[in-house]
């Protein structure tokens, strides 16, 4: 098994090669693409049952190398499943922008540029998620960071360059200081291997691991889009083309809140900052969910609703128990999921209206119910309604917080209810105003979102375009996923069980060097 763990990393980099050089045969492209990353889920799924099955994750050492000086590419039951929910998502959200491209002429996405980036930056998410040590993790990063500047300036319009520069400067700054950690790390403790680190950090005074957490925690902060370090991201992602925009949420943030998770159970377990992770999670909460709710722009509600759900997972993360792990392990999984699923149907929203204005569009449910059913499942879902996976992981996530009982929890189960609410209330209204309202009722409807007219980008507007059958299979593709992560929620949620228990069970650096020795 341990042969399948480098190609997680070096099928998507050779699929990017040669899409690059057959940069004029756009269906040569769209075949290695399709076919790299079909191979990689598959890879990601049979990884997934056997260290599951085994209890026994796989570490590789690349090159050869000793354990603490070489790259250690390490797949446990966390990773494993994160990258196969990745290329999953990655592979829709592909079929989606073939489609686009199809249809459009690559105007939005231009072909020859859309897939080596697009495989590069699958490259850098899977590098980030098997990473054994904090540098290649940085690598990881790096990577799809250079993918998503690319990525996110396709078509070259004002708006899109100029919050692709905005984007590019907030991410450098997280990678300088993420390095200048990595550096501060390695010059106290003679390593970056997680590991040996998870066994060395308690050697060095309080204050000093309190000086190092911070610096990783606001490095992935960043990453991660949490209050007060989320501003960048409403206005960065809404003006991407739509295949870029549902990765990008679906996935970019969610490698930050990786990260915070593998340093907070293994690395800075004696040094832990709990009530500081609680509270920024209770704002971020709040603050993303009142910005969806002052927002008319489609595209700008899922971007703050984004916002505020990344608090559910600090908040699972800073509860740290094992149930608080494996209830933050599955709501990422279904985060993962829906946002995308949102965000894609707002793809079809756009073509078929023209706009994601709620201002401007109405009377969808008539002119496409297929789009309309498309949005409201995942929409209903993210707002947690029962029997849904949303509800599922919000209500454990709280059950685990009410089990530790203190005010400080009670709080935050208060504040996760009232953000779920108002998530719900914003996807609805939205709804209402782009589905269920009819052009007799603008007037009035008009009037009583007259509040609205203000919003950011509230009044922009594009051309009606034909959507191919490929786009809309690739939705509904993505939204029978979101309905399996409900069918089969048992049997998921055991697997993440067993997560949040490993996670906290460390591994030491002998156990390390038999698996890498395997």
């Amino acid at each position: 098994m341990s042969s399948l763990v480098p190609l997680l990393v070096t099928l998507p980099l050779l699929g990017a090669a040669i899409a690059l050089i057959a940069g004029r045969h756009r269906r040569t492209q769209i075949t290695v693409s399709i076919a790299t990353l079909t191979l990689t889920m598959v890879i990601a799924a049979v990884l997934l049952v056997y260290v599951d099955a085994s209890n026994v994750p796989i570490a590789v050492s690349v090159g050869g190398w000793p354990v603490p000086f070489g790259i250690v590419l390490y797949v446990d039951r966390l990773a494993a499943l994160l990258v196969l929910v990745s290329s999953v998502v990655l592979l829709s959200v592909l079929l989606f922008s073939v489609g686009q491209g199809a249809e459009d002429g690559d105007e939005d996405t231009p072909v020859s540029i859309f897939h080596p980036s697009y495989l590069i930056l699958a490259a850098g998410i899977f590098t980030a998620f098997i990473a054994g040590d904090l540098f290649n993790l940085y690598v990881g990063f790096e990577i799809l960071l250079v993918a998503s500047y690319v990525l996110i300036t396709l078509g070259g319009t004002e708006n899109r360059i100029r919050t692709g520069v905005v984007y590019i400067v907030v991410s450098l700054v997280s990678s300088i200081l993420f390095l200048a950690a990595i550096g501060a790390i390695y010059g106290a403790l003679g390593t970056v291997n997680l590991v040996q680190l998870s066994e060395r950090m308690v050697e060095l005074p309080q204050e000093t691991q309190l000086v190092l957490h911070l610096m990783l925690v606001v490095a992935f902060g960043i990453k991660a889009a949490v209050f007060p370090l989320s501003f960048w991201l409403p206005d960065s992602y809404p003006t991407a083309p739509a295949p870029v925009t549902a990765v990008f949420a679906g996935l970019l943030t969610k490698v930050g809140v990786y990260a915070l998770i593998r340093t907070e159970t293994e690395i800075f377990r004696d040094n832990d900052i709990n009530l500081l992770l609680l509270i920024v999670a209770l704002a971020t909460m709040i603050v993303g969910v009142l910005g969806a709710v002052a927002q008319a722009e489609l595209k700008r509600i899922l971007s703050f609703t984004l916002v505020s759900h990344i608090g559910y997972m600090i908040f699972g993360l800073a509860i740290a128990t094992p149930a608080a792990i494996g209830a933050t392990i599955y709501y990422i999984v279904h985060h993962i999921v829906v946002q995308t699923t949102l965000f894609l149907a707002i793809g079809l929203v756009e073509r078929r209206a023209g706009s994601t204005s709620v201002l401007r569009v109405r009377g969808l449910m008539r002119a496409a119910p297929v789009i309309a059913v498309l949005y409201f499942i995942p929409a209903v879902n993210l707002g947690g309604l029962p029997p849904f996976s949303g509800f599922i992981g919000k209500y454990a996530l709280f059950d685990a917080a009410a089990e530790i009982g203190t005010p400080i929890m009670i709080v935050l189960i208060v504040g996760g209810i009232v953000t779920s609410l108002l998530t719900l209330y914003a996807l609805m209204r939205a709804w209402n105003l782009a589905f269920w309202r009819e052009d007799e009722d603008s007037a009035e409807s008009d009037e009583r979102i007259s509040y609205l007219g203000d919003s950011p980008e509230a009044g922009t507007k594009t051309e009606r375009r034909a959507i191919p059958k490929i786009m809309t299979a690739s939705t509904a593709g993505m939204v029978a996923v979101t309905v399996a992560l409900t069918i089969f929620a048992g049997p998921l949620y055991e697997v993440c069980t067993r997560i949040g228990e490993s996670l906290l069970q460390p591994v030491t650096v002998v156990q390390l060097e038999q698996e890498a020795g395997s």
